[in-house]
């Protein structure tokens, strides 16, 4: 399956499907799941970061596990827009994970995710250990109640809404 739309990415899913939000990191992926209405994304683990076959299992063991449906994945684009390295070794992943299982996946641009949840750890006074456990697995949640928030907000402006009280 090639790496969809956001825009495709519902359709794709079956009712209760679950999605599974990537922050993919050099040392380690930051993982988030979605409520089985896809409405809230809640932090749920970090995995660190070893070889690709070692990532991939303890990835699908987590799809499997949890009734995953698709992914999101967070799309590191430089803030001028352009692509770089990390995007490229992003895609590779994806790439090298849709060889080993046929899921639904969304690439996510994840501009600032990290800088959001640090600023926010930072408000609530979290010291800087508790900062380094949570940080990626928050970033993920945040990545993908971003493309949840954008899935909802499509859903809601194409429905056809007609007040019952109209007459027409």
């Amino acid at each position: 399956m090639p790496v969809l739309a956001l825009a495709d990415l519902d359709p794709s899913l079956s009712r209760d499907a679950r999605l599974l939000g990537l922050d993919l990191g050099t040392k380690t992926i930051g993982l988030a799941l979605s409520d089985v209405r896809r409405s809230i994304a809640s932090p749920f683990e970090t995995l660190r970061r070893s070889k690709f076959t070692k990532d991939a299992e303890a990835l699908l063991a987590v799809v499997d596990r949890h009734g995953i449906g698709g992914l999101v994945v967070g799309l590191p684009v430089e803030m001028d827009g352009r692509e770089g390295a990390r995007c490229q070794s992003t895609r590779a992943f994806v790439r090298n994970l849709l060889a080993l299982r046929d899921l639904p996946v969304c690439l996510w641009d994840e501009r600032l995710s990290t800088a959001a949840v640090t600023r926010t750890l930072l408000e609530a006074d979290a010291s800087r250990a508790r900062r380094a456990e949570v940080v990626d697995k928050m970033a993920a949640a945040y990545i993908l109640q971003g493309a949840l928030d954008a899935m909802a907000a499509r859903i809601v402006t194409n429905q056809h809404l007609q007040d019952p009280y109209s007459k027409g």
